[in-house]
């Protein structure tokens, strides 16, 4: 192992050991879940995977800083309803990914309520439209970018520079099996999450000499509310949309606002687990990318294929070291 990897791991090994400790009480061990005493700061929890791990984190212990838009709003009065039905240490705070100025006071907002810096960001807000790239006019491709890649860059952004002051801290970027494998008529949904999977590795490698790691969680389909928000976003564009365009690609179109995410079986409580376990393994050993489905994985073979690319590129240069501790 590398000598850097070990100093990576050094740095971080406070909260590792705090992660994974099982502390004796009386003549029983009693195992402390990985997210007890952390503070995790998500965005989109008003419904799907972030709903449910502002839930989930809280029930383990954290201090969860749950975010979402247009507050107040129902969903923010039932995630506070039962936090405080169950005494879980649970904030609900105002973020809009799309602005700056939201995620700087959100963010702020945030470290005030932790202490300090956050010990884990999960980038979870993102939206889904579909159609033909064609199909797809300046106005969705901008807010499909806004939101999945430059929202996550924001949220980022402002919450790096307490956690690289404290050389700690762990990203969590949600991207999906289509970051990796495309299907068509999936609008820029695709080249959204592309985008996102290449910004987070890139990151990855960067903050590896500040004792950061970044996951890069990849769902496959599951019934969460997403199908009908994609499907409000999808009828938005067909109203405007130039009928020519459509009819140009008729089997893609006619699938545009029809989505039915809720004949899916795969439990959605799946990326909390996962995010979970990621957050109870040692600082500078967390995985890259987990690809996080019970069905197929198509995207598996391009990950591996990738990481042996990137070693074998930068290996022997002066970034290897980096790039070796983010794939080891």
């Amino acid at each position: 192992m590398d000598k850097k990897m070990n100093r990576r791991q050094l740095l971080a090994g406070a909260s590792t050991i705090g992660a994974m400790a099982a502390v004796s009480a009386s003549a029983e061990s009693v195992i402390v879940p990985p997210t007890n005493g952390k503070s995790i700061l998500i965005t989109g929890t008003s419904s799907g995977f972030g709903y449910l791990g502002a839930l989930h984190y809280a029930r383990g212990g954290a201090k969860v800083i749950a975010t979402m838009r247009n507050l107040p709003r129902p969903e923010a009065a039932e995630l506070a309803k039962i936090a405080k039905a169950e005494k879980l240490d649970l904030h609900i705070v105002e973020l809009d990914v799309l602005s700056d100025e939201s995620v700087t006071k959100a963010v702020a907002q945030a470290e005030k309520i932790a202490g300090g810096a956050l010990d884990v960001v999960i980038n979870n807000a993102g939206i889904g439209m579909s159609g033909p790239i064609e199909v797809q006019d300046l106005e969705a491709t901008q807010l499909m970018f806004n939101t999945n890649v430059f929202g996550v860059q924001r949220v980022t952004r402002a919450a790096l520079p307490a956690m690289r002051a404290k050389k700690s801290g762990q990203i969590f970027n949600v991207s999906s099996q289509l970051g990796r494998v495309m299907v068509p008529g999936f609008g820029q949904y695709s080249p959204s999450k592309f985008a996102l999977e290449a910004m987070s590795e890139q990151m990855a490698y960067e903050l590896v000499q500040h004792g950061i790691d970044v996951t890069i969680i990849q769902p496959g389909g599951y019934p969460t509310d997403i199908w009908k928000k994609r499907n409000a976003y999808d009828n938005a564009l067909l109203k405007r949309a130039d009928k020519s365009r459509l009819d140009a690609y008729p089997a893609l179109s006619a699938r545009m606002g029809a989505a039915q995410g809720g004949g899916r079986s795969a439990d959605p409580m799946d990326i909390p687990h996962a995010i979970t376990e990621i957050i109870g393994m040692p600082a500078g050993k967390r995985p890259l990318r987990r690809a996080v489905h019970p069905g197929a994985k198509p995207q598996l073979a391009i990950n591996k294929v990738s990481a042996e690319v990137q070693v074998g590129f930068l290996g022997n240069s002066p970034l290897g070291p980096w790039v070796k501790a983010v794939h080891s």
